[in-house]
């Protein structure tokens, strides 16, 4: 059966994971991570993809970002993602794929899960059992929202706005937010519609989008994405 194209439909936030090849890692180093954080800058302004959250770990990352076009996700990829490897095989001296494949990436309905995508983003190394919390982790975009650091590349989306009406009201309660944590439920959902590649929403969202874009956005039809047989969790 054929792959279904990635879904990629402007204007609204989607979850993306890539990760190393046969889980190798990513980042040798802090200078590979900025160099991959400087690499995300520019495509990302490139492309006229908006950046809200991400994280960098060691055999993958995690974006949450919302593409200005149908064409600007798939083409931000592929520049973030060729010209990060050209880097990395350079200073490592290795050559050859590091990717795992297609990135896999989910499409959000964003008043139930961009701000809990955002918390899931940010727990990932507090899950790893690398950090007590997740301002202790610095390739993150917590520490951004967490008022600790100005990521300027960054785009909050609205919802973040509406946490609070000054910054240090949004700020503390977003701290709040990410402390209280993501349900079993909302980490399940997030990790299998990422890695199946479908969107994720309440019913009649996902009805309303399908009318939106030919490419098939749940494995049965309308509605949440069901359990993919062979997806493997990521943190």
């Amino acid at each position: 059966m054929a792959r279904l194209p990635r879904l990629s439909v402007p204007g609204y936030p989607h979850h993306v994971i890539q990760r190393g090849n046969n889980r190798q890692p990513i980042f040798g180093s802090d200078a590979d991570r900025q160099f991959f954080l400087d690499l995300l800058r520019d495509s990302a302004a490139r492309h006229e993809v908006a950046v809200h959250a991400y994280v960098l770990m060691d055999n993958h990352f995690h974006l949450l970002v919302t593409p200005s076009s149908a064409g600007s996700l798939p083409k931000f990829m592929q520049a973030l993602g060729r010209a990060y490897v050209r880097h990395f095989n350079d200073t490592h001296g290795r050559s050859g794929t590091l990717w795992e494949g297609r990135y896999r990436a989910a499409l959000l309905q964003a008043d139930r899960y961009l701000l809990p995508c955002m918390a899931y983003i940010d727990l990932n190394p507090v899950r790893a059992g690398w950090v007590a919390q997740a301002e202790d982790y610095a390739w993150s975009s917590h520490r951004q929202y967490a008022g600790l650091r100005v990521d300027k590349y960054l785009s909050p989306h609205p919802l973040v706005w509406g946490l609070g009406n000054t910054p240090f009201a949004r700020e503390t309660r977003y701290r709040d937010m990410v402390r209280q944590g993501v349900s079993e439920q909302q980490q399940r959902e997030l990790t299998e519609s990422a890695l199946a590649g479908w969107a994720l929403g309440e019913p009649d969202f996902v009805g309303q989008l399908q009318q939106e874009t030919t490419r098939r956005l749940s494995r049965g039809g309308p509605g949440r994405p069901r359990r993919p047989p062979a997806a493997e969790p990521v943190p």
